[in-house]
């Protein structure tokens, strides 16, 4: 059996308050996973929503096993957002993510995680950062292969790639979501909750682009890297993370591991994948150096 082991990542979208916790709770007992991220990274606003059932689910998840790891907002803007930060990174108990470079300052000197919204795209930075504590780095979506296998011959932290889902590319002060809908960021009437899987967006061409969730700009493809598990592997990379989306996530984790173990062959995974997304195309131009929309799976990909 593989030494690779699965992450879920925390998750983006405005869910219900009982979906959330039922997402986790079957992913707590049914899910093949490893490490799960929770918490809010993208609208502060929507924390104080899953905030009661928050103790619950972390007590599912670690009588499951599960190691839990509490993922900070990715772009603090408020006194009110700090001193949320502040309160999470004082409690040791608890294993963080930094996903703002002011939580990693609340962190130094303490064992902590770096998620996918820090730019860590070479030897220096990520020297730096574990320097100051961080154990374990989940790169950009943005470095390429070579890049990765660099990265992983240069340092003793753990590394972790998204190998699925959505990718987020960008944060924003503003909530595109409530300015599609002539509503003000404060009084956004939490229209994302609307699209759970974010908002597809077009070009002006009616070409489908980008997806949007409240203040995020994520990728209208999904990325899907299950035919390179090997070659991550190889090069000491063994942590996988997968983004949720609005979908059976315990099957994709179940599919995801069989192929980490040898157990199944990546171009049947991928079809299953396929299924399970509802035609959402995939993507793994990021991966190969190239536009990130392109995936080498496809047909009419071009070289």
């Amino acid at each position: 059996m593989s030494t690779s082991k699965l992450s879920l990542g925390p998750v983006f979208f405005n869910w219900p308050v009982e979906k959330w916790r039922d997402f986790y709770f079957r992913m707590a007992d049914e899910a093949p996973i490893d490490s799960v991220y929770l918490g809010e990274v993208v609208c502060s606003k929507r924390a104080p929503f899953y905030e009661p059932v928050l103790p619950e689910v972390i007590d599912r998840l670690q009588a499951a096993g599960k190691e839990v790891i509490h993922s900070t907002l990715a772009l603090i803007m408020t006194g009110r957002e700090m001193e949320s930060v502040r309160n999470l990174t004082e409690d040791d108990s608890l294993m963080v993510e930094a996903n703002d470079i002011s939580a990693v300052a609340c962190l130094k000197g303490r064992p902590h995680m770096i998620g996918p919204f820090l730019s860590v795209y070479n030897e220096g930075t990520l020297n730096y950062l574990a320097g100051l504590g961080a154990t374990r780095f989940c790169l950009p979506v943005e470095v390429a292969r070579d890049t990765m296998r660099t990265l992983a011959g240069d340092v003793e932290a753990e590394l972790e790639v998204i190998v699925f889902g959505r990718l987020p590319l960008a944060i924003s002060a503003r909530c595109y979501h409530a300015r599609s809908h002539q509503l003000h960021k404060d009084n956004c009437q939490y229209v994302c909750a609307a699209d759970p899987d974010g908002m597809e967006l077009e070009t002006l061409e009616d070409q489908p682009f980008l997806a949007v969730n409240g203040t995020q700009t994520l990728s209208y493809t999904c990325c899907n890297l299950i035919g390179e598990l090997g070659g991550l592997d190889e090069m000491g990379i063994k942590r996988f993370r997968l983004q949720p989306q609005d979908t059976d996530m315990v099957e994709v984790a179940q599919i995801f591991r069989h192929v980490a173990d040898g157990k199944m062959e990546a171009p049947a995974a991928e079809s299953k994948l396929f299924g399970l997304m509802d035609g959402m195309p995939f993507s793994d131009g990021f991966f190969h150096g190239r536009e990130g929309v392109s995936y080498a799976g496809d047909e009419a990909y071009v070289a």
